[in-house]
């Protein structure tokens, strides 16, 4: 079974079950509250700009497609 990982980085609920794995554990290992809610915004942002980049890049890949398919 092979992992499609553009479609994994790209889905919000993957950054969602991460947050809420990492945030917990820090709270767990003597972290405090605001430190985990600073690493759940950074895993969230990089969520985002992963998403973002992905999604940009298909988009463009799809479009350069398109327009070699138009060209011949």
């Amino acid at each position: 079974m092979k992992i499609d990982w553009k479609q994994k980085l790209g889905s919000r609920k993957f950054w969602a079950a991460v947050a809420g794995f990492v945030t917990p554990i820090i709270i767990i290992s003597g972290g405090y509250n605001e430190l985990a809610t600073e690493v759940t915004a950074i895993i969230m942002s990089g969520a985002a700009l992963i998403s973002y980049i992905i999604g940009e890049g298909l988009a463009d890949s799809t479009k350069n497609s398109r327009g070699a398919d138009d060209d011949e």
